[in-house]
């Protein structure tokens, strides 16, 4: 998935379509040491070619493994997202209208258009932060050991008030004292 401008510009009238599959398990696994397995990556998709610019529109879909972010445990997670982008090279972007969607341009720095590395990009930022095992996502335990366990956001807020009401200014406590002892 790698293609010269010149090879590209025999393509005007049609553009190319995208339907292949790559094993980029290797190069993932390099690039984020979390993952534990990538299955092979489909793309379909299509390359619009204009003599402005080159237009690219592709779903990925992959799976990637990775450990639960609650016990390490493998957990297979389905990717799918959409490739949406827009590239020129430097003559052209120097040659362009300038308009509003400027930010969304790649300006070409070589001759040829790699798809691989924006495939990767977009895997490792489609990865979510959370991941959970069946029974995780079940179960409401959390994880605990000797002297220590994990708590949600809920519970810290209650015992966070439970503690605060429990604890007593001791200046306030002599003067309650007083008080009843006046009274």
């Amino acid at each position: 998935m790698k293609w010269s401008i010149q090879e590209l510009s025999k393509f005007k009238e049609q553009g190319i379509d995208i339907n292949e599959t790559v094993n980029i398990k290797d190069s993932l696994m390099s690039r984020d040491h979390d993952i534990l397995n990538v299955s092979p990556v489909q793309v379909t998709g299509h390359l619009a070619i204009n003599k402005s610019e080159y237009i690219l529109y592709a779903t990925v879909n992959c799976t990637v493994t990775i450990p639960s972010t609650r016990s390490l445990e493998p957990v297979d997670v389905p990717l799918s997202f959409v490739l949406d982008e827009v590239y020129m090279t430097e003559e052209q972007f120097n040659n362009r209208t300038i308009g509003d969607d400027d930010d969304f341009i790649m300006v070409l720095e070589k001759d040829y258009i790699d798809l691989l590395p924006v495939i990767e990009d977009y895997i490792l930022l489609n990865i979510p932060t959370q991941v959970l095992t069946e029974d995780e996502l079940k179960s409401d335990e959390l994880p605990s050991g000797n002297e220590w366990e994990v708590i949600s956001e809920e519970e810290y807020n209650k015992r966070k008030s439970e503690s605060t009401e429990q604890q007593v200014n001791p200046q306030m406590a002599k003067l309650q004292e007083w008080m009843d002892q006046n009274n």
